[in-house]
């Protein structure tokens, strides 16, 4: 089974994706304050030192970069040029609207939505160059402190 992390790096908060490559499905989806990055991917990773990291190289990437430099070689920084615009786009093809919903406009259903977990997910996307699954119990849309 090979595993990615990607992450959506932040100022205050992280989106963070662990994603199956063989099977094409997300496994966890959170956002996450920025100090509890660290502790996260630790549990993460585990006992498995082979999972690869990706770590999009936007707001405050240096920073989480020199903090995650006990991954080594298993740490990757990949573009992520557009992903926060994207990953609009990406949610409703996730989660599309149903009904006379619809008609309504797409920014109303936005709203109180952190699309940080959405937005590492086009990151892994983007690099591998693949869609992946995503159900809707495995995205936390709330900050998350563990």
């Amino acid at each position: 089974m090979t595993q990615y992390i990607s992450i959506d790096p932040g100022k205050c908060k992280c989106g963070l994706i662990l994603a199956d490559f063989k099977s094409k499905r997300v496994l966890k989806a959170i956002v996450i304050e920025s100090i509890y990055l660290v502790q996260n991917i630790k549990t993460l990773i585990g006992k498995d030192k082979n999972i690869k990291v990706l770590i999009g190289n936007g707001t405050t990437s240096k920073h989480h970069v020199k903090s995650l430099s006990f991954l080594e070689k298993n740490l990757t920084i990949v573009e992520e040029k557009n992903t926060t615009y994207r990953s609009r786009q990406r949610y409703f093809e996730i989660f599309p609207i149903k009904g006379f919903k619809r008609f309504l406009p797409r920014d109303i259903f936005l709203q109180n939505i952190n699309l940080d977990a959405i937005s590492a997910l086009v990151i892994l996307e983007d690099y591998l160059n693949c869609k992946f699954t995503l159900n809707s119990d495995h995205l936390s849309k709330t900050w998350m402190k563990q």
